[in-house]
């Protein structure tokens, strides 16, 4: 009678056990956690953060898993691979998000350039009536309220870290500077739409 085959634990290093403990971290988050907090939680330097994370950047990367990390708004977080998109939305029985009309798109550039920015600044830069296009994109948690332009003066809208995260930004540094693409708002709008098209749907 043959002897069943024993396995001999693989020791887990301190490095791989710091990788498991901020797998768990960004499953649990509802939002990108910066390197800082990820450093806080678990207890460890910035520099074993980092490299970590790159054992996780590596073991969930695009292609190779049906979880992606990325570094997105700032901080790190898991989205599902393109692949699995389309499973992701029939389990929760909505349509994959097809991305945002032109004019939600054209007002979303204004507000990541300009912002905070006034609804009456947008109207007058788009030159149409932007209430219902502002709304929807405060319903879509893209934009917020900035404040206002004096104590009973209109709001003034900002991007949200949804926007940078959808849109794969590490923060709105990221986006092309203004100055090199003029004052023409669809310039704007292209270049937005071209950072959008290189995400998955």
């Amino acid at each position: 009678m043959e002897r069943p085959l024993r396995l001999i634990p693989t020791e887990v290093t301190p490095a791989a056990e710091l990788a498991r403990t901020l797998e768990a971290l960004l499953v649990v988050a509802s939002q990108p956690l910066p390197v800082a907090e990820l450093s806080a939680a678990a207890q460890a330097a910035a520099a074993e953060i980092e490299q970590a994370l790159e054992v996780l950047g590596e073991r969930f990367a695009e292609g190779s898993s049906g979880i992606v990390l990325e570094h997105v708004a700032g901080g790190y977080a898991f989205r599902a691979s393109a692949a699995a998109t389309e499973a992701c939305a029939r389990l929760f029985e909505k349509p994959v998000e097809k991305g945002l009309s032109q004019a939600a798109l054209e007002t979303l550039a204004i507000v990541a350039y300009l912002g905070p920015v006034t609804r009456p600044e947008i109207t007058r830069i788009r030159g149409v009536n932007v209430d219902g296009v502002i709304a929807g994109l405060a319903e879509r948690g893209l934009i917020a309220e900035g404040g206002r332009e004096n104590e009973f003066g209109a709001i003034r809208y900002r991007t949200t870290p949804l926007f940078e995260r959808i849109f794969g930004l590490e923060s709105l540094a990221a986006l092309p500077r203004v100055d090199d693409l003029g004052d023409d708002v669809a310039q704007i709008r292209e270049r937005l739409e071209t950072v959008a098209e290189k995400r998955p749907a």
